[in-house]
């Protein structure tokens, strides 16, 4: 066997490329090579104890001045991020961390992209894994020793050691670093699918409207009709509907079977059948059930997507059924076999943040369908619904499984279960992978999905509570660093009509996620939401998780009260990035919840630079020179940005910008061109969907105009190298409706549009040239754009 040289235990010491990342490293640490794995950068981590048990915290080293980044549970569902330089800066239940090292006396200060050592920056992942029925999770303690966390979730369930518990990669690209680290831990456990292997259900592309903030559990089918009514009439179509918590047959263990839920006791509340409560069932009241499945649900459902043309219905259900499980015995539900069982959450959770729902369920107990069971109660739960007219599902509370594993062969083992079941039941019942997960932050379930492919990213959009949209933005964003390794980050919904209402809008804009908002009907900001949604109901999405740019993975946007986060994000042309000030508000390792820290935080200057876009490289020509153009959505400037140089940007608190960064080609010495997109819409770029480039002489001129595209690259190949190229043509296809703007260096000579000549408008002072597209008069229709020039 080959032992890579990149990492080692050297002397009590863990050592990366020759730097020292921990020292004093215990003598039962060892570091474990997997040749098979086809792999020189990465080593697993782990540990052994002379006792056998069913949870251990083991020491693995002393980890001072270097920055790191971590995403960590700060409640039992969901994970927010942390920075920090020393051991005790890790918080109890991390579940990813990275270390920046740099070429020696560099270490611990800021990244300087510019200077000449930046190249000899490394990125170490520290990637807690599942082994067997383990599951690990690392800490710190005030010695500043990093400390992996084992445990089963089932006191009979006990080992002596884990040789495999830490997967830890390096390299010199963060983002390629994580990505890479993952991919390896696939083929290790072989329990899991990278997110690139998934296919992406298609309610992705498409506006939509959840129910929840609405009406919360008061939903009704009547209020359903209302909402999207309001949404259309206003030129926002959704095209995709989420019918949240409220639809279902629960009741309290007090309750007759037939009740209907109310929101205060939901989490006291159990599932009593598999069908829709009486408010979705034909003339239904709430002390008959209405027994042909053609008058409930499937009623609903059929009108709205008549008559308001949705594509896709998706509605709620925790995978334990409800909140409180599926109740025990109740008739027609004995099959499953639920019985009653206590939670008892790991001491990592319980030592971040105890939560109101957990408490409850805690006290009052689960309903929890036996293992073996849990697919036929899927399986008739999604056939059901799948009958009626439902696309897929939105799987709640997922988190709750690892809290109930006792005597159960613990919490991997259940959860696997369970996900099994639940991938193998949306296989069947569901077509397009209609799955979202939902408080779903912990490896026991990323480590266990195989199909699911879509995951929401942080905990609730909260509309009332001022320190959360902050909190919000940058929990997902760094969140989504590693879970959009797993899947596709969902932002959550948002009201268009709020005072944050743009800024979570630009958020999502450049998230690469769904779109959808939670407006109570006739609450809505159109001037917002056609910010976001085109005529035909369709979206800009972009094509990646939206992540931090790279200089700000190891800088706290949220609390040192200096620093801007920014996102960015790929189109199939075009970079687009956001920034935001986040800064006021963050979780509280004291008081163990979200606080505002700061009442009245600072305006910021910062800075964009196109390596701010991280695989902007992907999309340039291949004679680039580095010059780009930006295009500020607020600001409505456009600027040329040339090789290296920076564009300030101030933010007040809770302010914004979106970017639209794209390289410049030079079509001649003298003439180059830039596309930007549709300018009014926060992710104009995403408009373009393809775009081709062509040079010629006098000669050609017409000629080429009058040619389609496959011919065109034969023709520019024909000018002679004698005759200097002296006109280009760029040629896009595009889609959607209003001001579609480029960057020309001299002004255009004919704008087409569908081989129609258009007017438009050309501003010399930036090179801003702007035509006026109308609402197509079919649905995704594409507009064949060309600017000679």
């Amino acid at each position: 066997m080959t032992i890579p040289v990149n990492i080692s235990i050297v002397n009590g010491s863990l050592q990366v490329q020759g730097r020292t990342l921990l020292s004093r490293v215990p003598g039962n640490v060892s570091l474990t090579f997997g040749p098979e794995l086809g792999v020189t950068d990465g080593a697993f981590l782990g540990a052994a104890s002379s006792e056998m048990k069913s949870h251990h915290v083991f020491p693995l080293g002393v980890l001072e001045g270097l920055r790191f980044l971590c995403c960590f549970r700060f409640k039992l569902w969901w994970m927010t991020q942390r920075m920090g330089n020393s051991g005790k800066d890790i918080p109890l239940e991390t579940q990813f961390l990275v270390v920046e090292t740099k070429n020696g006396s560099g270490e611990g200060e800021e990244l300087d992209l510019d200077a000449d050592f930046a190249e000899e920056t490394t990125y170490t992942v520290f990637l807690p894994i599942l082994e067997g029925p383990f599951r690990a999770s690392l800490q710190g303690n005030e010695q500043n020793e990093m400390e992996l966390c084992l445990e089963s979730g089932d006191p009979a369930v006990q080992t002596s050691q884990s040789l495999h518990s830490v997967f830890v990669f390096v390299g010199d690209d963060p983002f390629q670093v994580i990505s890479d680290a993952v991919r390896t831990v696939e083929k290790h456990l072989g329990t899991f699918q990278h997110s690139e292997k998934k296919k992406m259900p298609r309610f992705l592309d498409w506006f939509g409207w959840c129910t929840w903030d609405a009406f919360y559990t008061n939903v009704t089918a009547d209020g359903i009709r209302k909402g999207l009514d309001g949404l259309i009439r206003g030129g926002t179509p959704p095209r995709f509907l989420i019918i949240d918590d409220g639809w279902q047959s629960v009741a309290t263990d007090q309750q007759p079977v037939t009740a209907s839920v109310s929101n205060g006791d939901a989490f006291e509340s159990r599932l009593t059948h598999i069908k829709e409560n009486y408010k979705f069932q034909k003339d239904g009241n709430s002390y008959q059930r209405e027994e042909d499945p053609k008058l409930g649900l499937h009623h609903v459902i059929d009108e709205i997507k008549s008559k308001y043309q949705l594509k896709y219905v998706y509605v709620w259900h925790a995978l334990t059924g409800y909140w409180g499980g599926v109740k025990p015995g109740v008739l027609g539900m004995e099959h499953y076999e639920s019985a009653l069982k206590y939670p008892v959450p790991s001491l990592g959770v319980i030592g971040n943040e105890l939560d109101y729902a957990l408490d409850i369920i805690s006290t009052r107990g689960l309903g929890l369908v036996h293992p073996n069971k849990v697919f036929h109660f899927y399986n008739e739960l999604h056939s059901y619904l799948a009958a009626a007219g439902v696309d897929g599902v939105k799987v709640d509370g997922q988190n709750i499984l690892e809290t109930l594993g006792e005597g159960l062969g613990g919490r991997v083992s259940l959860t696997r279960q369970y996900h099994q079941a639940l991938e193998t039941s949306i296989a069947q019942n569901f077509p397009d992978n209609g799955c979202i997960s939902c408080m779903s932050h912990n490896t026991d379930a990323l480590y266990s999905s195989k199909q699911t492919a879509v995951v929401r990213a942080s905990e609730d959009f909260f509309p009332s509570d001022p320190a959360s949209h902050t909190i919000h933005v940058a929990s997902v964003a760094y969140n989504s660093f590693f879970l959009g390794e797993f899947m596709q980050p969902d932002w959550d919904m948002f009201h268009s009509l709020h005072p944050a209402a743009e800024y979570h809008a630009a958020a999502r804009a450049i998230g690469g996620c769904a779109i959808y908002v939670s407006d109570k009907p006739g609450n809505h900001d159109f001037h917002v939401l056609r910010k976001l949604v085109l005529p035909d109901g369709s979206v800009l999405r972009a094509q990646l998780p939206g992540r931090p740019s790279q200089d700000c993975l190891f800088t706290d946007p949220t609390r040192d009260g200096k620093s801007l986060l920014k996102i960015w994000n790929m189109n199939k042309h075009t970079g687009v990035l956001g920034v935001f000030n986040c800064q006021g508000a963050g979780w509280c390792r004291k008081g163990k919840k979200n606080m505002i820290h700061n009442e009245e935080p600072s305006t910021i200057t910062s800075s964009v630079h196109a390596r701010d876009v991280h695989l902007l490289s992907n999309i340039v020509p291949c004679d680039w020179n580095g010059d780009c153009v930006a295009y500020s959505h607020r600001g409505g400037e456009l600027v040329y940005l040339p090789k290296s140089s920076t564009l300030p940007v101030t933010l007040k608190p809770r302010e914004y910008e979106v970017f639209v960064v794209t390289p410049v080609k030079y079509l001649t010495p003298t003439i180059s061109f830039a596309p930007i997109g549709l300018i009014t819409m926060l992710n104009a770029g995403g408009a373009i969907q393809s775009l081709e480039y062509e040079v010629g002489s006098m000669i050609q001129e017409h000629e080429i105009l009058d040619k389609p595209s496959d011919e065109l690259s034969y023709l520019a190949c024909q000018v002679p190298s004698s005759i200097e190229p002296c006109f280009g043509l760029a040629r896009m296809k595009v889609r959607g409706c209003g001001q579609f703007g480029v960057y020309s260096s001299s002004k255009p000579k004919i704008f087409r549009v569908d081989s129609q000549s258009m007017d438009f408008l050309y501003d010399a002072d930036n090179g801003l040239a702007t035509v006026l597209l109308p609402i197509p008069e079919k649905e995704g229709y594409v507009w064949d754009i060309q600017v000679e020039i």
